[in-house]
């Protein structure tokens, strides 16, 4: 297992990043122990109300950051940075599974030679606590690939790696994955403790590592300079967003009054248009009111000329009826005598049925007892092949138990002669035994004397110990004097989680802002469509509405011309009683017309409907 590297820096915590950077590690106060990281830790666990409030801000911040930068001049080039499920095994606890953020990165030092090293980093978005480094130079590299076999260069490894990631990735939502992700720690608990990443191939005969890393947990500093970059990130998309919103405003404001402009125009035309219609099509009824009287006439001539065609109509009809019916009423007397004759055949037919199912019946009677014999005599031959199996059963175990028998006497036989041989060697170790007690009572006799010596020295011990208590009550004085270090900068904390909540607000401040400048950009989208809408649907009726008022004067020209020709033939040949189809025509074409005007006139369709 190939060791990971850390990059230099103090072990500082969480707590001292939030801090100001020139109160961290100066002080004497600020070098921290065990015992006190251990209380800080305590305030900033997540499931402490503390930890919760900053959790939710940290888990925006966690998710895809930068590595911290080092002092050198590293140029790092990201390779990889998504969640992976991967599969947590700590020593006397269950395995449970946990999405771990994978990030990669090819970090190139250029001071003082020119080298790359593989910085890979381990993060949980739900816990920001949760950091785990691991940075792999050429050098370790060639170890490594020593100890676990590997067949890649330094140059290929990271690609190699990736692809394995995503093999994982793409086996993680199956039932029997092929491929897995191991977090294997030594400890109870992952909690700062090193950990090793398995790639693990499983198969139904063995479970296969390809690759072990050995992990270890981020100090404080690197906690510190890692939520520091995630700040950084948070606080640039921030102004990155109030820029958008500032511009959008601005267009959005453009557009507003650049559309009350045109709408302004387009009423003012549309007010135009309206007047103008309303005068022609006033001309036009009047035109249209006369033509109406003209052709009411005309339509009544036409309809005394057609009843009488009706009646003439119906008196042939009715002649033709009568006819009719004289022939149906010979085919039905012609039906009735063949209906006689079927029905006597029916009836012959319907005796032999019933004949035939007599016999019928008689034979299924015979048939159900021959099945009922043949049932009965299979039964009782199913009834003697299951006795004599029985008794052949019997006289084979009666077999067995004679030959077990015989088999258990012999056995007794050789007990008795074993039992024998026994009591012989019990007598034997009886006399020996008597010998080793008597060695045994000079033996416990030293042991009493030495017994004396140790008491005299469990009493210079006792003695030791009181003087180590006394040292003790010294030491818990000091102890107290480091809590109440401890409690004033847990009072720094407090303050620094005011600002925080702060910055909060007002980032929640911003977000709804800008969802009520999407509503009302939306509202102004929706309007301004319903406008273009209107105004299209305003010019496809002029358009229809021109080509209508050309098509109606074109039927009037020919209805003009068509009456000039039916006067100039009146003179020479008689009246005609007859409607003209451009008469037709022009009933036709003020039907239409009326339907047009509908939408603003519905008073004069209705006059025009009961004509």
């Amino acid at each position: 297992m190939l060791p990971a590297k850390v990059p230099p820096g103090s072990r500082d915590h969480l707590a001292e990043a939030l801090l100001p950077l020139h109160e961290v590690g100066t002080s004497p106060r600020h070098r921290e122990t065990p015992a006190r990281l251990r209380l800080r830790r305590r305030h900033f666990r997540p499931s402490t109300p503390c930890g919760r409030r900053l959790g939710s801000i940290l888990r925006l911040l966690l998710r895809g950051s930068p590595a911290p930068n080092s002092k050198r001049k590293m140029a790092a080039e990201s390779m990889f940075n998504r969640p992976v499920c991967v599969q947590v095994r700590c020593q006397g606890c269950e395995e449970r599974r946990l999405n771990v953020r994978v990030n990669i990165e090819l970090l190139s030092v250029s001071n003082p030679v020119h080298k790359k090293d593989l910085a890979v980093r381990l993060t949980d978005d739900t816990d920001p606590f949760f950091l785990y480094n691991l940075v792999i130079s050429e050098e370790d590299f060639q170890s490594l690939k020593s100890q676990q076999g590997l067949l890649v260069d330094f140059s290929a490894f990271p690609q190699k790696f990736i692809d394995l990631l995503q093999q994982c990735i793409q086996e993680q939502n199956k039932d029997i994955p092929r491929f897995l992700l191991q977090l294997v720690s030594s400890a109870s608990v992952l909690d700062h403790t090193p950990v090793s990443l398995n790639v693990v191939e499983t198969n139904p005969f063995k479970h296969l590592t390809h690759l072990s890393l050995k992990f270890l947990p981020g100090n404080d500093a690197e906690i510190k300079k890692f939520l520091a970059s995630c700040l950084k990130c948070l606080k640039e998309d921030k102004m990155m967003l109030e820029e958008k919103l500032r511009k959008t405003e601005e267009d959005l404001t453009r557009q507003l009054s650049y559309t009350q402009q045109s709408l302004s125009e387009k009423s003012r035309e549309l007010d135009k248009l309206k007047n103008e219609w309303t005068s022609y099509t006033t001309v036009l009824a009047n035109k249209h009111t006369q033509e109406l009287t003209n052709e009411k006439e005309r339509a009544l001539q036409a309809q005394a000329q057609y009843q009488q065609q009706h009646e003439q109509q119906k008196k042939e009809l009715e002649n033709m009826h009568q006819k009719s019916i004289q022939q149906l009423q010979n085919r039905l007397s012609e039906l009735e005598v063949i209906n006689k004759d079927l029905t006597e055949r029916r009836y012959k037919g319907d005796s032999t049925v019933r004949e035939l199912k007599a016999k019928l019946s008689g034979i299924e009677d015979e048939c159900q007892r021959a099945k009922q014999e043949v049932l009965s005599l299979r039964r009782e031959n199913t009834t003697l092949d299951a006795e004599c199996h029985e008794k052949e059963k019997l006289i084979n175990q009666l077999q067995t138990r004679v030959a077990v028998l015989e088999q258990e006497i012999k056995d007794k036989d050789q007990l008795v002669i074993r039992t024998k041989e026994v009591l012989d060697a019990t007598q034997e170790q009886k006399v020996i035994l008597e010998e080793s007690t008597e060695k045994k009572q000079s033996h416990i006799e030293k042991l009493e004397t030495t017994i004396k010596s140790l008491s005299a020295e469990l009493l210079k011990a006792n003695e030791i110990i009181k003087k180590l208590q006394g040292d003790l009550k010294t030491l818990m004085s000091k102890l107290k004097l480091k809590n109440t270090v401890t409690i004033q900068q847990e009072k720094l904390l407090a303050e620094k989680e005011e600002r925080l909540q702060k910055e909060q607000r007002e980032l929640q401040e911003t977000g709804q802002s800008l969802r009520m400048k999407e509503q009302e950009v939306c509202k102004l989208q929706e309007q301004l469509e319903t406008t273009i809408q209107k105004l299209e649907e305003s010019k496809q009726l002029l358009k229809t509405n021109e080509n209508v008022i050309n098509w109606l004067n074109k039927q009037l020209n020919e209805i003009q011309m068509t009456k000039k020709i039916e006067t100039s033939a009146t003179t020479h040949g008689g009246v005609r009683t007859a409607i003209s189809p451009h008469g037709m025509v022009s009933v036709v074409t003020w039907q239409l017309m009326s339907c047009l005007f509908s939408s603003g006139r519905a008073s004069s369709c209705r006059e025009v409907s009961d004509v």
